[in-house]
């Protein structure tokens, strides 16, 4: 069982900044624990606190699915310094369940962050690492995957959620 509830769209937290970390101690330490643990309970390569209804700028992300250590990563306090390129491909959200579409993202992205001690750190990355990077970025900056969309895949995707909402399958 998952430590963390995830929140749907179109919670508040969802689309509001997140705040600054400023304290590097155990609580963090343990919300980041969670947060690793609710990710892989949801099958999710990323996950960022206001999914977790915690407004903070911080996400956890494991493009390997736990498969690789040295990719499971806590980057707190993210900004996006370089990017480049382009890549358009599925994108899924743990905040819209069974929601996936085309999104187009950078195909690399360099990102300063500070780690779990606070220490801060860059993070290079290309292509399923770089959109995991600046789609959790996003929520940290209130944005949601819907925001990325075309016009037209936005209002469908709306409608499939009132959809959802009104069967009881979307919280």
């Amino acid at each position: 069982m998952a430590r963390l509830k995830i929140v749907y769209y179109p919670k508040p937290v969802l689309l509001t900044v997140g705040k600054p970390v400023e304290e590097f101690d155990e609580s963090l330490k343990k919300l980041i624990e969670d947060m690793f643990e609710t990710m892989y309970q949801a099958q999710g390569v990323g996950l960022a606190a206001p999914q977790v209804a915690v407004s903070k700028r911080l996400f956890v992300m494991d493009c390997s699915g736990g498969e690789d250590q040295l990719q499971k990563i806590a980057l707190i306090n993210p900004e996006i310094i370089h990017v480049e390129g382009e890549q358009i491909g599925d994108e899924g959200c743990l905040s819209f369940p069974g929601l996936y579409q085309k999104v187009q993202r950078n195909l690399r992205t360099i990102v300063r962050y500070q780690d779990i001690n606070g220490e801060f750190q860059e993070l290079d990355g290309e292509n399923l690492t770089a959109r995991c990077v600046l789609h959790e970025t996003d929520h940290c900056d209130g944005i949601v995957f819907l925001d990325r969309m075309t016009i037209l895949k936005r209002e469908m995707a709306k409608r499939k959620i009132k959809k959802l909402q009104k069967t009881g399958k979307w919280e």
